[in-house]
C-alpha cells in the first residue's frame, strides 16, 4: 500500500454488493477508499443487487430487501425493510450455493464473520455495505483506508468530475486511481490542473462473478488470484 511518501492515492465509487473480484483492485492501488454515498440511488446497478449462480449453473438477480424510497433518495439514506433477514434468506433459496453458506457453518471458519455481517440487517444500508466490502477485501489481502463522501463537506454545485477533483483535494490526495470503465467521464488536463494525477486500473480480464460467489463456490485464494491478476 503506498505509493512514495510525496503521493496519496485516491479512489472513490460507490458501495457495492460484493461486486466482482476487479472492484477490490482499487482497495489496493489506493491508500484512500471513499465509499460514493452523497448521490442518487441508481436502481438499476450494484448498490443493492447482484448476480448468483442458480440450480442450473445459470446466473439470477439477488436483491437485497430495502424499504421503499423517493426516486431521488441518496445511497447514504437508504434503510432495510422490516423483517429483511427473512425476506433475504427467501430470496436467497433459488441460489444454492449461497443459501448453503447463509444457512450451515462454513467450512472455513475465516468466513463466520462474513457470514454474520451478510445476514446483519440491524443498520442503515450503506454501513451493511462497507462493512461487508471491507471483509470480503480483507480476503485478498487489500486494505485500504476508508472515508465516505457525505462525511467531506461538497458543495451542491459540484458535479461529475468536479465532484471527484474536490473529493481527492480535500482528503489531500496527489493522485485519483479510477476503475477501466471510467475513461470517458474524465478529463486529465482538469485533474492536471488540480495538482492531481489522473491513472486507470488495467482491463479486467478475470471472473466477472459477484465476489462472494467467487468465494463461496472457489474459495479465498480464487478470489484474491482474480484481484491480482493484470
Amino acid at each position: 500500500m503506498g505509493h512514495g511518501s510525496m503521493t496519496l492515492s485516491i479512489a472513490v465509487m460507490q458501495p457495492y454488493f460484493f461486486p466482482y473480484a476487479g472492484y477490490f483492485r482499487l482497495f489496493r492501488a489506493a491508500d484512500i477508499f471513499v465509499v460514493y454515498d452523497c448521490v442518487q440511488f441508481p436502481r438499476r446497478g450494484y448498490v443493492h443487487r447482484n448476480r448468483f449462480r442458480t440450480l442450473d449453473g445459470g446466473l439470477d438477480w439477488l436483491t437485497l430487501p430495502l424499504e421503499k424510497a423517493p426516486r431521488d433518495t441518496l445511497i447514504k439514506d437508504l434503510s432495510f425493510a422490516s423483517q429483511a433477514r427473512n425476506e433475504f434468506l427467501s430470496r436467497a433459496r433459488k441460489f444454492p450455493d449461497l443459501f448453503n453458506f447463509l444457512s450451515g457453518s462454513p467450512d472455513d471458519a475465516a468466513l463466520i464473520p462474513l457470514q454474520a455481517s451478510l445476514l446483519n440487517f440491524d443498520r442503515p444500508v450503506v454501513d451493511y455495505l462497507l462493512d461487508t466490502l471491507t471483509a470480503t477485501g480483507a480476503f485478498t489481502g487489500c486494505v485500504a483506508r476508508f472515508e465516505r463522501s457525505s462525511n467531506l463537506s461538497l458543495g451542491p454545485g459540484l458535479r461529475g468530475q468536479e465532484r471527484i477533483i474536490e473529493i481527492v483535494r480535500q482528503l489531500g490526495g496527489t493522485r485519483y486511481v479510477n476503475s477501466p470503465g471510467g475513461r470517458d467521464l474524465y478529463d486529465e488536463a482538469s485533474f492536471r490542473r488540480a495538482g492531481i494525477s489522473l491513472e486507470f486500473l488495467p482491463d479486467f480480464e478475470g471472473s466477472t462473478d459477484s465476489a462472494l460467489q467467487l468465494l463461496i463456490s472457489s474459495g479465498s485464494r480464487a478470489l484474491q488470484d482474480a484481484v491480482y491478476r493484470l
